[in-house]
């Protein structure tokens, strides 16, 4: 009995050695990954003089795939905001293309990253590697002719003019006051064409332009409240309207559809967010028109007062939102 079980495990034994695996069935088998856009080429210099935009050329590849939406944006290293962005939309891949940044758009002097982001119609973002990154340096140049110094003036006002009509707050009042500059970001106030009192059609502009890239925080340069929130279709757009406790009335046009963060008679502290800044209304870029009124926004006998000179010593005196 016992020769006989050691005889059928000897044989159960040798069936074993020769018992070879059945393959894995084909349907087990593992999904080649899906293939991600890449950036073939970029290119654009390392500095550009002030005043002026990069040339920026972009190749986008990806196998099996003609099409993907390029997006390309310039961030400034020093305030980590976003500086400007350009939107190629769909563009054929292994072709080279160049950038069309946003008419009328500006860069501060500074330094910033360029970067490349796309995506395929499956979703797949960019790919990035140590030689596809798709990130580079710009340097723009300093402004070659800056802004002469103020004017010498009393201390008391850290050299800031104290000239202004008769019941309204001075510049250098503002500045005591302790007003905050009301784009959170990198911006400028473009050109004769941005200005108070610049012809406009069939009227004069009454606001100042801050450009700025879109989704900058706009924020309240003082206390006070807020008098209006609404929306001007073919003028300002979005807009907010502050009364500040200083005595001036401010508005702040042209935000970006669903960013204005507070309602009407809503008390507001300085540097308090209000919106972000758009081109809703009667606008072709990112930028706030602002306004200041004495008497009362836009009411019977009121006016409104050139901001620049305002927005100049806020900028350079004043603490940042």
């Amino acid at each position: 009995m016992t020769l006989a079980c050691r005889a059928a495990l000897c044989t159960a034994t040798a069936l074993l050695a020769n018992f070879t695996a059945a393959p894995a069935m084909a349907g087990t088998a593992r999904l080649a990954p899906l293939p991600h856009p890449v950036v073939g080429s970029l290119q654009l210099p390392s500095t550009v003089a002030y005043g002026k935009l990069p040339r920026v050329s972009v190749r986008v590849d990806e196998k099996g795939v003609h099409m993907v939406f390029v997006q390309v944006t310039l961030t400034d290293l020093d305030t980590h905001s976003t500086a400007l962005t350009a939107s190629a939309g769909w563009v054929p891949t292994r072709r080279r293309f160049t950038v069309r940044w946003p008419a009328g758009a500006t860069l501060p002097a500074g330094s910033f990253q360029v970067t490349v982001s796309a995506h395929d119609h499956r979703g797949q973002a960019l790919l990035r590697g140590p030689h596809t990154s798709g990130e580079a340096t710009l340097t723009v140049e300093s402004d070659p002719m800056p802004p002469a110094a103020p004017a010498p003036d009393v201390p008391a006002t850290g050299g800031v003019s104290t000239a202004s009509e008769p019941g309204v707050p001075s510049v250098a009042q503002t500045v005591a006051e302790g007003a905050v500059f009301p784009v959170d970001g990198a911006h400028n106030f473009g050109g004769p064409e941005n200005i108070f009192g610049a012809p406009r059609d069939g009227y004069l502009h009454q606001g100042q332009d801050i450009l700025t890239a879109e989704g900058t925080p706009i924020v309240a340069p003082f206390a006070g409240t807020v008098l209006a929130t609404s929306y001007q279709e073919g003028g300002g757009g979005y807009y907010v309207v502050e009364h500040a406790n200083i005595g001036f009335d401010i508005m702040n046009a042209h935000c970006e559809a669903g960013t204005v963060a507070v309602r009407d008679e809503q008390a507001l502290t300085p540097g308090q967010v209000l919106c972000h800044a758009g081109e809703t209304g009667d606008a072709t870029t990112p930028h706030v028109d602002f306004e200041m009124w004495v008497g009362g926004w836009q009411s019977p006998g009121s006016h409104p007062v050139n901001p620049l000179p305002y927005l100049e010593a806020w900028e350079h005196y004043g603490p940042v939102g």
